[in-house]
């Protein structure tokens, strides 16, 4: 393999796939220029099923507009786009505590709210980088001031109901995790020592109670002190989330100028992770795995899913980028050949979500309130750039 002929061509299809089809069919049909902020729930075409908005999506393209204005070209209506997101979200997304609504209404009227605290991740890294897009700094402000309240609604017992009864004690892996993004994105915005501290007591969380040797994963659900639950929830193991938390671990490695510790921990936990996600028969990145090897209970099991593969393409070329090491750019070209393969409709534009797990489609809607404008767009931005510097 020319390597850098490689990365080269997969520069250039990142960029070329990401301003060409991705965000125009999402700038196309799901927009909301009435309301403001946008729409998911699109089928294969384009046409709307659900005008019920997800409010993790008005964060995530609020963040995607800004972040391919910011690094890959200019483009007012992105900036545009991401603002009309933020702006929904700050008009009709927030309760009076300042906590964040799961689904509203077209026109934001609220209709669910849940325990965890994403909507407000989301909304943070989208006014970061609307700052940073935008210049105005106040946005970075209010990102700082919903960091807090995650801050203070995670660390305050009896805040967030807890999501099993007083006799099963537990902590998940999720929150942990986004919350090493989320600092890292705002930091990008706005210095703030409690930002890299909040990395700092992520990652030792993760290594302290989510790290497993004995079954060499991260666990999704553990006891308060990281004990081992011998349930199927407790034994579950996520391939997409742990290999996302190893490239969350990688970037801030090389934000440390490739902390020895932190790259070590960073492809430790890839390498574990593409073991228990890699189909060996059919390819791509399976949903879940017991560590126990006893059968996953998730009827999605063996499904592949958009986003595990994204992130294994970021997640790869990380680990190629602190090595050097050409196994990792042989996983990349593995996830990437299959994923390709795959995902893409090459008749109406986008990716479809969700797949059973030879490859065949399982379903074949562009968008619902969990698939939308981030993943594929997050790593075509992030997976170019990595291939640029590189390069």
């Amino acid at each position: 393999m020319d390597r850098k002929e490689y990365l080269r061509r997969w520069a250039a299809s990142y960029r070329n796939d990401l301003t060409h089809d991705i965000l125009p069919f999402w700038m196309q049909h799901g927009l909301d220029r009435k309301h403001g902020g946008v729409y998911t729930c699109i089928d294969r075409k384009g046409n709307l099923m659900d005008t019920t908005k997800s409010v993790w999506f008005q964060g995530r393209f609020g963040f995607i507009a800004a972040f391919a204005y910011n690094n890959i070209e200019k483009n007012e209506e992105w900036l545009a786009a991401s603002k009309s997101c933020i702006d929904f979200i700050l008009a009709h997304c927030m309760d009076e505590n300042g906590r964040m609504y799961f689904e509203v209404s077209e026109d934001g009227t609220p209709l669910r709210m849940r325990r965890y605290l994403f909507s407000e991740c989301f909304a943070t890294i989208a006014m970061s980088e609307y700052s940073i897009a935008s210049g105005n700094h106040a946005y970075a402000e209010k990102a700082l001031d919903l960091f807090r309240l995650i801050r203070h609604y995670a660390e305050t017992p009896g805040l967030l109901e807890p999501k099993y009864l007083p006799a099963l004690k537990c902590q998940g892996h999720s929150l942990t995790m986004i919350l090493i993004n989320t600092a890292s994105r705002l930091r990008e915005a706005i210095d703030a020592s409690e930002l890299t501290q909040q990395i700092d007591r992520s990652i030792t969380a993760l290594q302290k109670y989510f790290v497993h040797p004995e079954y060499k994963a991260i666990l999704e659900t553990v006891g308060m002190n990281g004990e081992f639950i011998d349930t199927i929830m407790g034994r579950t193991i996520n391939p997409g989330h742990c290999i996302e938390t190893s490239w969350f671990i990688l970037e801030e490695a090389r934000h440390r100028g490739w902390d020895k510790e932190l790259t070590k921990l960073g492809l430790k936990i890839f390498d574990w992770s593409w073991k228990w996600g890699w189909d060996k028969e059919y390819g791509g990145i399976i949903n879940f795995k017991d560590c126990r090897n006893f059968p996953a209970q998730d009827y999605s099991q063996d499904m592949k899913f958009w986003w595990p593969q994204t992130e294994a393409i970021i997640a790869s070329l990380y680990a190629y980028l602190a090595t050097g090491d050409g196994k990792y750019l042989d996983c990349h070209k593995e996830v990437s050949d299959w994923t390709y393969a795959h995902f893409p409709d090459r008749e109406y534009g986008e990716w479809y979500g969700y797949l059973h797990r030879d490859g065949t489609v399982a379903q074949s809607a562009k968008g619902n309130v969990f698939k939308g404008p981030f993943h594929i767009p997050r790593m075509m931005i992030k997976s170019y750039l990595l291939c640029q510097d590189m390069l």
